[in-house]
């Protein structure tokens, strides 16, 4: 499936760089209908001379986006009254690769890496580099961080590494008989990945050990997502697994019907995923029995958000190929809305605070849909795979090589983007 991606991408890279190239380095965003900003910028842009709240309103205290997914359930969901649109540019960073997965954030730097295999961390207060390390050659994963270092999963070569968080430098790498795109989970002092060998493993977080691995139903390219000391997984060979974190131990397995490529998300007592038959299901988290399951018209190929808001029921958020976003209740199944985007949706969407962010491939966009009810609140030119997380001052935008530093703001908006050009430029 891979391979696939990378076939469908390759018009859109020649298109992407092309339009990057022609603009003389410039960045921009853009909404439907018009462009909504265009600024000189480099490798990051210049800062505005400050990242507060505007005048009148207190600063938001911050909250870590340490793993893929949020934390270890991988909810994708950040409850904040403060990250809503319209929002105001503060800064951009051009990655010079595509940006597969989103980057993380702890405390005032955002962590990433390209799929070229570049790890990076930024200062979010300006958007500007603390370091940038070549550590891999290819790759399509999210970092994890935890005990001052983050953990990478790497496609080429196929390997487990951590590098020491305050400069990228290696701490330890272990090599795995296959490739992994299989974002590590952090569990106390254990670094659990998968592998499209086959097999789920689990390595010391401090020296790479391997502590333990187990063979599952087929190649592993989901990221594992935990809960109550309880590992899920699902595989290529159609089964969701259930795993003892502290042994490996299977607990019990489910069939999908369908390979599962997508990360599992942990919420309301059930295990969440799509399977590329273009199915949804939602299995107990206790037992593996199937509660209900949804169909699409396109394989659901990215993890899904499970949030409750203030505004709505337990839901089950993530879109399909077949160009429609999904809102869902989490606990029968049934429809609350769907919205159609103006393409594939491959990568795993985010509920911020009142709105479901989720990309497109065909056209390689970021839209905003309400959570309550699916109105479309934001669309921005750039995206395509996983578009968004928050620290809860700043929503983080990973355009299709660009990662945008977004303030919320106030005043006169376009799609979502604050429109007088002062703004914009910051």
């Amino acid at each position: 499936m891979r391979e696939l991606h990378r076939s469908l991408m390759r018009i859109w890279t020649e298109h992407r760089a092309a339009a990057i190239a022609g603009m003389a380095g410039f960045v921009a965003i853009v909404g439907v209908g018009g462009w909504l900003l265009l600024r000189p910028s480099s490798n990051s842009t210049e800062p505005s001379t400050t990242n507060a709240a505007p005048a009148g309103r207190p600063a938001p205290r911050t909250t870590d986006w340490p793993t893929y997914g949020l934390d270890g359930a991988r909810t994708r969901y950040l409850p904040t009254d403060h990250v809503k649109p319209p929002y105001k540019l503060a800064w951009s960073y051009d990655a010079r690769h595509l940006m597969e997965y989103s980057p993380i954030v702890v405390g005032d730097t955002l962590y990433g890496i390209d799929n070229n295999g570049e790890a990076f961390a930024l200062n979010t207060r300006n958007g500007k580099p603390r370091w940038r390390r070549d550590v891999a050659t290819l790759n399509a994963s999210a970092p994890t961080y935890g005990n001052g270092k983050l953990y990478l999963a790497n496609l080429e070569p196929g390997q487990v590494q951590a590098l020491n968080a305050s400069n990228g430098k290696v701490a330890w790498r272990h090599s795995l008989p296959g490739r992994t795109e299989s974002s590590p989970l952090l569990v106390g002092k254990e670094v659990i990945a998968g592998c499209e060998c086959g097999s789920v493993y689990s390595f010391d977080a401090d020296t790479g050990k391997e502590l333990w691995s187990t063979s599952v139903g087929g190649a592993v390219k989901a990221s594992p997502a935990y809960d109550r000391g309880t590992v899920f997984v699902g595989d290529y060979g159609g089964q969701m697994t259930a795993l003892q974190a502290s042994n490996g131990r299977v607990k019990w397995q489910a069939s999908a019907g369908g390979s599962i490529y997508g990360t599992a998300a942990v919420a309301f007592g059930r295990v969440y995923a799509g399977d590329l038959g273009g199915g949804f299901h939602a299995w107990s988290e206790s037992s593996g029995s199937e509660d209900w399951s949804a169909s699409t018209g396109g394989y659901v190929y990215g993890a899904a958000a499970a949030a409750k808001t203030a505004d709505t029921p337990p839901t089950v958020y993530f879109g399909s190929y077949d160009g429609t976003v999904y809102a869902l209740d989490a606990r029968t199944g049934s429809q609350r809305w769907s919205e159609s985007a103006n393409g594939a949706v491959s990568g795993a969407g985010s509920v911020i605070g009142d709105v479901f962010y989720v990309g497109d491939l065909k056209t390689t966009q970021t839209f905003g849909f309400r959570a309550s009810d699916g109105k479309l609140v934001l669309a921005s030119r750039d995206g395509a795979y996983n578009p968004a997380i928050s620290d809860g001052r700043l929503l983080y935008m990973t355009g299709y090589r660009v990662i945008y530093g977004l303030r919320p703001w106030h005043g006169r908006a376009t799609e979502g983007f604050v429109t007088k050009s002062q703004n914009l430029a910051g």
